[in-house]
C-alpha cells in the first residue's frame, strides 16, 4: 500500500427484488463499469459472497474518498445497498501476535 493511502471495504448488497438481468441493465445504464472504481484508486480485492453481493476493497488516496462516495451514489444506488468500512491489513499484526504468544507473552 502506498504511504498515506487508506483502505476502504465496500459491501454491495444485492436487492432481493432484482434479477441478474435487471442488475446488469441498471449497471450498464448508470455506466458503472466506466465509473467504478474511481481513477487513481486501486482494487485490492473484489469478491462475490453468494447470497449477499459483492465485497470490494480499494486502496484510496484520502483526497479521492469523496469521489469514491460520489460514484457509488451515481452508479450503484438502485442496484446495490452500499456499506463502507475503513479497513486495514491484519496479516502483519496477526504475525506479530503469534510471535509474541510463542515467546510467552499475551
Amino acid at each position: 500500500m502506498s504511504e498515506g493511502n487508506v483502505l476502504i471495504t465496500i459491501v454491495l448488497k444485492h436487492h432481493a427484488g432484482l434479477t441478474l438481468d435487471d442488475v446488469q441493465a441498471k449497471l450498464k445504464a448508470s455506466e458503472w463499469w466506466e465509473r467504478f472504481p474511481v481513477e487513481g484508486t486501486r482494487v485490492v480485492s473484489w469478491t462475490v459472497a453468494m447470497g449477499l453481493g459483492q465485497i470490494v476493497t480499494l486502496e484510496v488516496p484520502p483526497h479521492l474518498l469523496g469521489r469514491v462516495n460520489l460514484e457509488l451514489e451515481r452508479s450503484a444506488w438502485g442496484v446495490f445497498q452500499t456499506e463502507c468500512y475503513p479497513t486495514y491489513d491484519f496479516v502483519p499484526v496477526r504475525e506479530r501476535i503469534i510471535e509474541r504468544v510463542r515467546a510467552g507473552g499475551q
